[in-house]
């Protein structure tokens, strides 16, 4: 009796737990291949203060230690927002980096984090792979429209589309 007990008891908090998750983290992949070698694409992108150069939302990216692990890069774009972003990870031999938000700032999004790469491609091409992973704005269930997973997902895939779009434009002139 007291093992059905335990079991029932179990189940019953299981259940209730599943149903109060809150948000599920969102991810985001972005590509795009460019008809440039991939050293010539990273020599555009390779610099973390460097987004303003090459993605049209962004005014201003700088960033207080450049490539350097810690360093940290307030976005101002041109609508005026800002998103204030720390490097994590960097990698001129894999042509890579990875930055982290805390808080997504001007985009509906928290503990957000990002991959930006570049590989070889068929025919010395480049392949720009963007990558990120967040929770949406509202960290409570039953969000309020806008600050909802699908909100969080379409702000990300409009920044990375957006960008890549204007980088291949600029390398392929």
């Amino acid at each position: 009796m007291r093992i059905a007990v335990l079991v029932l008891a179990l189940s019953l908090g299981f259940a209730t737990s599943a149903l109060a998750h809150g948000p599920t983290r969102q991810k985001v992949i972005e590509s795009v291949t460019i008809n440039a070698s991939p050293q010539q694409v990273w020599d555009v992108i390779k610099n973390f203060d460097a987004l303003a150069k090459w993605h049209p939302a962004v005014a201003q990216s700088p960033a207080t230690k450049g490539n350097e692990v810690g360093s940290v890069r307030t976005l101002t774009l041109k609508d005026g927002g800002k998103i204030v972003e720390t490097l994590e990870d960097y990698s001129a031999e894999k042509m890579a980096y990875k930055y982290r938000a805390a808080d997504g700032g001007a985009l509906p999004v928290t503990n957000y984090t990002s991959t930006l790469g570049v590989k070889p491609a068929d025919g010395g091409r480049a392949l720009v792979e963007w990558r990120g992973a967040f929770y949406r704005a509202y960290p409570n269930n039953d969000p309020p429209p806008g600050q909802d997973d699908e909100t969080a997902v379409k702000a990300i895939t409009g920044v990375y589309q957006s960008g890549l779009a204007n980088l291949q434009k600029m390398v392929e002139k």
